[in-house]
């Protein structure tokens, strides 16, 4: 039995990857990149459509490398604690801005973005591997799920909400403010995967296959549980993806900039901090809302039906500073569903590694987990891509001012485009969720 040292423990791994870097990659990459950093769309879009091919044959590798690591500190663990420090190092360099021209930028922009997705691989899919050798209890690898969404929607809500408090205190340029944050950020991050590798332990031995061979990737294929699970995972991540990608956009042009109630700065991360704390309330509570269910299935099933009614709802809203409220409680009310099937996504990919253990003999847990960020990192950038791609082709395009600064072009900023951005912060996502409760239908493993 895992005590609430290690649970904890377990959660800081996502509080510094889902919760840190990966939320601020989310929500504040697009904007950063085209209106601070200096990219046009459509360099944006490239970059991040490059990085998820990229992705592809990262990720599995590093999945099958961790599999056969072997060391004192176990075979997942010493991923998390040796790299720990150069995760949030390449966090940091990320969101400092050199002084280059465009072409020097575009280098840096994407070198660095690859660079920390290697960084991310290489201790996210240990980090998510652990799951299936700290136990083989089915409840307490529920427990330990919920511990990750808890941990990494907790930090996502201290990240968000205190990210435009933090820009004022540090002033300046906007430049200066996301490259100092960088830095914060990132030392948080580092700690905190580091923690995670220290406080975990490895209570069971995978049965290894040794030798390396392209048989456990043609094995991959043939199990359908995975192909399935796959396909919700970059199907949940597509989800949040063009919500994340998208808000900076709705606040800025939308609803014309930051919002104050009450003293209250209301820009694009504290807007989706609502969204942040109720999955953290309600990843909390999916343990129990799944025994009550029944099954991770149909638990999954309505959580993502609460996604769907909810965000179709947010598109019938008016655009307008004074119905924020309104749009706040829509945030909140999605996230429940968000919350209830986060945690279950992870324990069904530790209930796929396990059939594939008892169907080929040998343990693939690295490889199996690796699909998990690999859905992550491709459904969160191709919908981030498709989101830049999508305002070029309603009308939105990039300047450059007198100083030499590039951004939106304000006469670009139609009605078109405004509609653009507030349907893919709803209706888009709205019909993503409806095809996870296709996929999750005919998903074959019962629990």
């Amino acid at each position: 039995m895992a005590s609430l040292q290690e649970k904890i423990g377990y959660a800081l791994g996502d509080a510094a990857a889902g919760g840190i870097t990966w939320k601020i990659m989310s929500i504040a990459f697009p904007l950063f990149f085209t209106n601070v950093f200096g990219l046009t769309f459509a360099d944006a879009a490239t970059l991040m459509l490059i990085a998820r091919m990229f992705d592809v044959v990262t990720d599995p590798l590093m999945g099958s490398l961790a599999d056969r690591t072997q060391s004192k500190w176990g075979t997942y663990r010493p991923w998390l604690i040796f790299g720990a420090i150069p995760f949030g190092l390449v966090f940091a360099l990320l969101l400092y801005t050199p002084d280059f021209g465009l072409t020097g930028k575009r280098i840096w922009a994407y070198s660095l973005y690859l660079l920390m997705m290697a960084m991310y691989t290489a201790v996210n899919v240990p980090y998510g591997s652990l799951l299936g050798v700290m136990t083989d209890d089915d409840n307490e690898k529920n427990q330990f799920s919920s511990f990750r969404m808890v941990g990494a929607y907790a930090m996502g809500f201290i990240t968000l909400l205190s990210f435009p408090y933090l820009q004022r205190l540090v002033g300046g340029t906007e430049q200066h403010q996301y490259a100092v944050l960088g830095v914060f950020f990132g030392v948080i991050a580092a700690a905190g995967t580091l923690a995670c590798g220290l406080m975990t332990k490895e209570r069971l031995k995978p049965i290894r296959a040794e030798k390396f061979s392209f048989k456990q990737y043609g094995d991959l294929f043939k199990n359908k549980p995975w192909i399935i699970l796959t396909l919700i995972g970059i199907c949940t991540n597509f989800f949040n993806g063009f919500r994340y990608a998208v808000v900076g956009y709705m606040i800025e042009y939308c609803l014309n900039g930051e919002v104050t109630v009450s003293g209250l700065i209301i820009n694009y991360t504290v807007f989706m901090t609502f969204g942040e704390l109720t999955c953290m309330i309600f990843g909390g509570l999916s343990p129990a809302f799944t025994k009550f269910v029944g099954s991770k299935r149909m638990a999954f099933m309505m959580a993502a039906l609460i996604c769907v009614v909810f965000s179709v709802a947010f598109f019938f809203v008016p655009m307008n500073p004074g119905y924020i409220w309104v749009m706040v409680a829509l945030v909140v009310l999605t996230s429940v569903g968000i919350g209830l099937y986060s945690p279950l996504l992870w324990s069904m990919y530790a209930d796929v590694a396990d059939y594939a253990t008892e169907k080929n003999g040998t343990s693939s847990t690295g490889l199996i987990f690796s699909s998990g960020t690999m859905a992550q990192k491709f459904g969160t950038a191709i919908s981030g891509s498709l989101v830049a791609l999508f305002l070029g082709m309603a009308g939105a395009s990039i300047i450059t001012d007198d100083m030499g600064n590039t951004m939106v072009d304000p006469a670009s900023i139609t009605d078109s485009v405004l509609t653009m951005v507030w349907s893919l912060f709803s209706l888009f996502p709205a019909v993503i969720a409806g095809l996870i409760i296709l996929l999750t239908w005919i998903y074959p493993i019962k629990k």
